[in-house]
Parts: structure tokens; C-alpha cells; sequence
């Protein structure tokens, strides 16, 4: 079979599928929207301690981000002691050295900020850094955690034995016109094949059920990277799910296929936009703004992870983040689509811009986005090339936008109104950059809008329609 065929019925086969049912979170409305906060691992990895949870949760208050959204202090690996393992009573170790008033304690003191506190485990028998995992200890580890006081669960999925591995594994990495499914060693799934029966599902539901049980409200953030197609049983399993392997503060590439950079995951999420909504969201991996991207290509990160519901999770140090870096992270309008009440589900590409439609790229994919939102109907305009390029809205084009009507465009950047137009709207966007915009039906007196106009001055006609 040829690439493109290959592509082509894989993306038939995923079209085919429908999302399963969300996993509501009862009496709460905890975990309806993408999570927002903090996570220690792309700024500390192992080297972690309270200080820096506490430090983290100080800037978050001070800072003005608590009152933004960003609730979440999430402790990632690194917590445990991995001379002891486990106490007499098996429950995991903390390393008091690090944590001398243990994970309770730091829990109070984050409480005590008006935040909440998240906490790292591991669905093997030990975590990714080999700290000790949950695998069968999900109940006792449950249990802990409620008691500390922990609000979110980020649960990975490294070092299971071979008699946990998944009879058909299957890795968004896998997916590519180049790859022959047949190459892999233990064959493809027959037809029709549910993944929801496999070894990672019912890995992940047995935590799903330990934290059910408990008298504390626990978000459930799995972090199995994709595999076992996730997204077609992670909607009620769990409130978010790893659509992809660990992200890189790269604009493209990858690093021996396991971290990636901003463009090869928004790659991989646009063929899996389906299965997000309310209760249930594809997770892009946590935020990268801050660490060595450009203040573009930081725009742009923080704008596509916001605009296809996913997660935002802070990466960086913010005792020392740059003003730039921290106006990105604060944009009101970026985070209110993302936390929207009314519109669950994300941004969808309209047309991808440099390539044709639906083409597998992981340089250059869709650069056109629209998606509704309370306050209107938005687009987004990105930029994949190495040079500033004029990008253009054809009102034709793009889904819920009427031809024949006038429009005020709102930049959502700098939230102020760039004027009313007709037909179409133009704009430079500089390298990796994106254009983010509202779009409102205008309806005023035409003799009272002195910016409006029938067409944007930059650029020429696309269509017959311009003329």
C-alpha cells in the first residue's frame, strides 16, 4: 500500500470512531475545563524541594495568575525516597530531606494560598526518574494521597512488565504516510479492535476507580503518551490524557523520538480534535513558554495549546520569568477561550495554509484555525515560515463568518479593535508567530464607524468576490 493510501485510511479509521462518554467529576465542577496551574518537571526535573513549590505558589498569587485561573501547584517526579520505598504501612516514601514537612504539610501551606496542590505517580512499578510506581498499590496510594490533601494526579507510564504490555501496542509516533504498520513486531490490531480493552486501559481505570472511592475530589491527568490510542477511552477514564511523547522548548524536531518540539505535537493534535470537550481533554504536554523559545514562537505555543483546550500547565521558574514570557501566560482572552463555559470543544483547522488540506506535517500544519467562543466567533492565523508573512481572512472561508456582512476585528493580543471590514482581513504576521482575533457581526450606524471600511489596504483580491 502506498503512503498515501496508508494515510488515507487511517485517518478514515479515526474519522469512524466516536469519542466515548466524559468522565464527570460528581457534586464538582472540577475538571469540566482544562487544568491551569504549575508543574516542577520542564524547569526542575528531579531537582525539587518545598521551597520551589512554595516559591511557585507565591509568584502565582503574586503575580496576578490565581486570579486568572492558574490554581494548580503540581508536584511532578522527584517527591519519594527511593532508599526506603515504601513505610511499614506500604504507602509510598516521602524524601524528607526535600519535603521535611512531608506532602501534607506543603499541601496546608498551598491550600492556605487559595491554591491546590497536584502530585506525581506512575502506573508501573516505578516512575519515570525510578522512583517507586502505583502498580498494584493503587488503593493504598489512592488513599495517601487523599489524605495529604492532594487535588490532581498526573499519572505516567513508565517500567511495566512484560505481562502489563498491551497485546497490539500502538504509538502516535507509528503514524506516518512513511510507515509500513506492518513492520511492527507484534502485527496490527485486527479490524475493529477496541482499545479500551487493553492492558493500559484497564491499568489506568484501576486508579480511576481507587480515586473514585475516596472523600476527596482528585483530577485525574493521565500521561500515557498517546499509546493505546488513549483519546478513544481516556474521555472516561480520566479528565485529560497524553496525546503525545514529552514536549522540548523547540519550535521543531525531535530528540531520539521522545521529546518534540511546538510543531510536531500541534501536528499530531489535529487529527485527534474530536475527542475533546467538556470533562475530557487531549493534553499537549506542559507549557514550554519561558524556557529558550522566541517570544514568537512562545505567543504562538501558549495560543495553540489555549485554543485546542488543552491543559496549561506553567513550566518555567516564575521567580525569574522575563516580562514577556509572563505577558503570554497572562492574556485574558487566550485564557478565557480556553476556559470558556459555554464552548467546550476546540479551535478546528479551517484550511492548513503552506500544505493542502489534512497533510501530515510536522513543519508546517494547518496555520488557519476558527472556533466560537461566548464573546464571538474567533481566527487564528499562524505563521510556520522563517520569514514575516502576510496572512489573510477570507470571510468566504471560514466556518460561521457571511460573506455579505460587515465585521469588527478584535486583536486579541493587544485587545483593542482594528475597525470594520467586509470581504476579507489582511495582516502581516512575523515569523512563527500567530494572529489571534474576534470576529463580531457589525451592526451600527454606517455613518457613525469612522474606521470602517469595505476592505482591508493590505493586499489584493483572492477571489471574484473582492473585485
Amino acid at each position: 500500500m502506498s503512503p498515501t493510501k496508508r494515510l488515507s485510511a487511517l485517518l478514515a479509521a479515526i474519522l469512524a470512531v466516536t469519542g466515548a462518554q466524559c468522565l464527570e467529576i460528581e457534586n464538582t465542577s472540577e475538571g469540566r475545563l482544562p487544568a491551569m496551574g504549575f508543574n516542577s518537571w520542564n524547569c526542575f526535573y528531579e531537582d525539587i524541594n518545598e521551597e520551589k513549590f512554595l516559591t511557585a505558589a507565591r509568584e502565582i498569587v503574586d503575580l496576578g495568575l490565581r486570579d486568572l485561573g492558574y490554581t494548580y501547584v503540581n508536584i511532578d517526579d522527584g517527591w519519594s525516597d527511593k532508599k526506603v520505598w515504601r513505610d511499614k504501612d506500604n504507602r509510598i516514601a516521602v524524601d524528607y530531606r526535600k519535603f521535611p514537612d512531608g506532602i501534607k504539610g506543603l499541601a496546608d501551606k498551598v491550600h492556605g494560598m487559595g491554591l491546590k496542590l497536584g502530585i506525581y505517580s506512575d502506573r508501573g512499578t516505578k516512575t519515570c526518574a525510578s522512583y517507586p510506581g502505583s502498580m498494584d498499590y493503587e488503593e493504598i496510594d489512592a488513599k495517601t494521597f487523599a489524605d495529604w490533601g492532594i487535588d490532581y494526579l498526573k499519572y505516567d507510564n513508565c517500567f511495566f512488565p512484560k505481562e502489563e504490555q498491551d497485546e497490539h501496542p500502538w504509538a502516535p509516533e507509528w503514524w506516518s504516510p512513511m510507515q509500513d504498520f506492518n513492520d511492527i513486531k507484534s502485527g496490527p490490531a485486527p479490524a475493529g479492535y477496541n482499545y479500551s480493552t487493553s492492558r493500559s486501559a484497564e491499568r489506568y481505570r484501576i486508579m480511576r476507580d481507587a480515586l473514585k472511592k475516596q472523600d476527596r475530589v482528585i483530577q485525574f491527568g493521565m500521561c500515557n503518551w498517546g499509546h493505546a490510542h488513549v483519546e478513544r477511552w481516556g474521555n472516561e477514564t480520566g479528565q485529560s490524557w497524553r496525546i503525545w511523547g514529552d514536549i522540548r522548548p523547540t519550535w521543531t524536531g525531535n530528540k531520539d523520538f521522545i521529546t518534540w518540539g511546538i510543531m510536531p505535537i500541534l501536528n499530531h493534535a489535529l487529527f485527534y480534535l474530536d475527542y475533546t470537550n467538556f470533562w475530557g481533554h487531549g493534553d499537549m504536554d506542559m507549557l514550554e513558554v519561558g524556557n529558550g523559545l522566541t517570544d514568537a514562537e512562545d505567543r504562538s505555543h501558549f495560543a495553540l495549546w489555549a485554543i485546542l483546550k488543552s491543559p496549561l500547565l506553567i513550566g518555567t521558574p516564575l521567580d525569574k520569568i522575563s516580562p514577556a514570557a509572563l505577558e503570554t501566560l497572562k492574556n485574558k482572552e487566550l485564557i478565557a477561550f480556553n476556559q470558556d463555559p459555554v464552548f467546550g470543544g476546540p479551535a478546528r483547522p479551517y484550511k492548513w495554509g503552506i500544505n493542502p488540506d489534512w497533510t501530515w506535517n510536522q513543519t508546517h500544519p494547518a496555520e488557519y484555525y476558527s472556533g466560537n467562543s461566548t464573546l464571538g466567533l474567533h481566527v487564528f492565523m499562524l505563521n510556520t515560515l522563517s520569514h514575516a508573512t502576510l496572512k489573510r481572512v477570507d470571510f468566504f472561508e471560514v466556518p460561521g463568518l457571511d460573506p455579505t456582512k460587515q465585521y469588527t476585528v478584535h486583536d486579541m493580543w493587544t485587545g483593542k479593535d482594528l475597525g470594520v471590514f467586509s470581504k476579507f482581513f489582511a495582516t502581516a504576521v512575523d515569523s512563527h508567530d500567530i494572529a489571534c482575533l474576534r470576529f463580531n457581526e457589525y451592526n451600527g450606524d454606517q455613518n457613525s464607524a469612522p474606521q470602517r471600511r469595505s476592505t482591508h489596504q493590505v493586499g489584493g483580491p483572492k477571489s471574484k468576490e473582492d473585485l
